[in-house]
């Protein structure tokens, strides 16, 4: 009898089910070896911001604001006390160096100016009377010489005649040794009378000296007493504007009191307000474009000071070429401050982004346009529109240039 062969190559169903099985579990291995197990998120495109990066002409430059100054103020300090009596010129207004601004009282600056005056005047009769005294001292002393000096001429005649007789035995030696006695006194005493009249004289021209000292110190110092009640009437320093002046009538000032101030209005300058981040890029001689009413003035960093407050601080900058028709004291501009010199470079527009990755990493849009992936990459310079591009980025990529605070720290989004 004959019996039906089994056809061994025949798919069944428990072939099937193994050949699945088989297939999934190589799936799920080359899924786990290879697949993406990037975290994702997902973005509706209409509430991000996508731009361009592109390669041009960058400007190291960065946006601040100044205030017009003028190019000098003159502070305004008494030099003299005293009670106001008269104010004479008003704030705003004009003045011209010389004019009086402010006349002050000071009873006691005259008196004293009355006691030096009285002091110089009893120095000088004193130095009149010391003179006089020089004067009639030295006569008495010329007269005893010239007396000594007559009564020496005397003597040698009669000791010369008492010699003669001596020696022809017509006197005793007693007469003829008086004779000699009698001249050599006389000229003792002419010597002592004119070392006296040499040391009077010096003694009598330092004291003169001391007195002439005295009274040209005198004389000084009232001319500076003087001089300073020239003071109650403050005049002003320079010509410019009377920007301030703090005063009231019957108001007493004391010395080197500040009363107000002069601006000098031959030109101007911009008190410049800087972030604290910029102070180690900001040196003497940048230059910047300065925006009156649309028009742009070139000026230039003359001044930089290095106190840092609230995060800020402050450089002044003066007018190159020209300076603005009707400018005025407290006006404003926008100043684009340049840092460094053009140049040609890798740009991305600024965005929301830095503030998430400080500049570290962005989204890259993928080429399809689905998806964008996070990107290392690395920044320079940067001004008020562009960051400049080191490292990671080429012209012609898409960035998501909006913030990321709501994206968290996924690396993929995908873009509906």
């Amino acid at each position: 009898m004959d019996r039906p062969i089994e056809n061994k190559n025949k798919i069944t169903k428990k072939h099937i089910w193994a050949t699945l099985g088989v297939i999934i579990v190589l799936l799920v291995v080359w899924n786990l070896a290879f697949g993406d197990r990037s975290s994702k998120f997902n973005v509706d495109r209409e509430k991000i911001s996508i731009d361009k990066v592109s390669k041009g002409y960058f400007k190291n430059y960065i946006s601040v604001t100044g205030t017009v100054e003028p190019i000098t103020t003159i502070y305004l300090d008494v030099t003299e006390g005293g009670r106001v009596e008269e104010i004479v010129a008003e704030e705003g207004t004009l003045v011209e160096t010389g004019e009086i601004l402010v006349k002050l009282s000071n009873i006691q600056l005259i008196l004293d100016i009355s006691n030096y005056e009285a002091q110089v005047s009893r120095i000088s009769n004193e130095l009149r009377q010391a003179r006089l005294l020089m004067d009639q001292q030295t006569l008495n002393s010329r007269s005893q010489i010239l007396e000594v000096e007559y009564d020496i001429i005397q003597r040698k005649r009669t000791f010369k005649n008492n010699k003669i007789l001596f020696e022809k035995n017509h006197i005793s030696k007693e007469e003829f040794d008086i004779s000699k006695e009698q001249l050599d006194l006389s000229q003792k005493r002419q010597e002592l009378l004119k070392v006296n009249l040499k040391k009077d004289s010096i003694f009598r021209s330092v004291q003169i000296g001391s007195l002439e000292n005295s009274v040209a110190r005198m004389e000084t110092n009232l001319r500076i007493v003087t001089k300073r009640l020239e003071n109650l009437n403050f005049r002003v320093p320079y010509s410019g504007e009377l920007a301030s002046l703090d005063l009231e009538i019957g108001q007493v000032l004391n010395r080197g009191q500040r009363i107000g101030q002069i601006n000098i209005l031959d030109s101007y300058k911009l008190r410049v307000e800087i972030d604290e981040y910029f102070i180690a890029k900001v040196s003497k001689g940048l230059t910047g474009e300065c925006d009156f009413s649309g028009k742009l003035f070139k000026g230039i960093i003359k001044k930089i000071y290095p106190e840092v407050t609230g995060g800020r601080f402050y450089a002044d900058m003066i007018f190159v070429d020209s300076i603005p028709n009707m400018i005025r004291i407290g006006q404003t501009s926008r100043i684009k401050l340049e840092l460094g010199a053009p140049k040609t470079a890798i740009l991305i527009p600024r965005g929301g982004f830095y503030q998430s990755t400080g500049g570290q990493w962005v989204y890259i849009i993928d080429k399809s346009g689905d998806f964008a992936v996070k990107r290392k990459i690395s920044l320079g310079a940067q001004n008020p529109r562009f960051y400049e591009v080191l490292t990671g980025l080429e012209p012609g990529e898409e960035i998501i240039v909006s913030s990321y605070d709501n994206f968290g720290d996924v690396d993929k989004l995908i873009l509906k």
